[in-house]
């Protein structure tokens, strides 16, 4: 049996620490505080995203719901194919980002006690076509799959933190890359690629280097 009681508020919860410990706030009341811990702050970060989830996937897979609808036919070949090339997708983004910036390997490693984040402004091949590639990926992989009443609620609340979690990502990039990242957001889509506000190869060379 489906259980909003507990599912919901577990989502909300989980999205609420996520954001707050994800906040320039916190970080500098941190580092003000504590700044040997800084460090490691990203690896815990990560390590409390992961294991915060788990209580909410024995949830999903416990009390699922009634099924609410299921590819299938060439709905179900088109849906995971989808699915598949976002996973693709996925790996592909991977050789454009630092991946221990990403995981805080490297500020553990080199006893960073900044906030900024230490990646320098760049653009992918992805992010001439959508600012949040990873969760554009994310939510095509996420709608695709068959619905119970559990997933749906999870879907419906994950896009709507995937917005609102991208404005609030977006206000830190500013704050790091300042009137470039705004040009940027001018210029590509945000969550979802729109043919008409994507970046030649040349512009985002331009962009990077701080001429576009």
């Amino acid at each position: 049996m489906f259980e909003p009681a507990v599912l919901l508020p577990a989502w909300l919860a989980y999205f609420a620490l996520h954001s707050l410990l994800a906040s320039l706030m916190v970080k500098h009341w941190i580092a003000g505080r504590w700044p040997s811990l800084m460090p490691a702050y990203r690896l815990a970060f990560n390590a409390v995203a992961i294991l915060g989830l788990l209580p909410i996937l024995y949830l999903l897979y416990a009390h699922p719901g009634r099924l609410v609808w299921a590819w299938s036919g060439p709905w179900a070949w088109l849906a995971n194919g989808a699915a598949l090339a976002a996973v693709l997708g996925f790996f592909l983004t991977l050789g454009h980002y630092d991946g221990q910036e990403f995981l805080g390997l490297r500020q553990w490693r080199s006893g960073a006690r900044t906030v900024a984040d230490q990646e320098r402004f760049h653009l992918s091949s992805f992010h001439r076509y959508v600012r949040h590639p990873w969760y554009f990926l994310s939510l095509l992989i996420l709608w695709t799959r068959d619905m119970n009443e559990a997933m749906l609620a999870s879907a419906l609340l994950t896009t709507a933190y995937f917005v609102v979690g991208a404005r609030l990502e977006e206000q830190k990039l500013i704050a790091y890359h300042g009137e470039r990242y705004r040009r940027y957001m001018q210029k590509v889509a945000g969550l979802f690629p729109l043919p008409w506000k994507t970046l030649s190869k040349a512009e985002a060379a331009e962009l990077v280097a701080g001429q576009g």
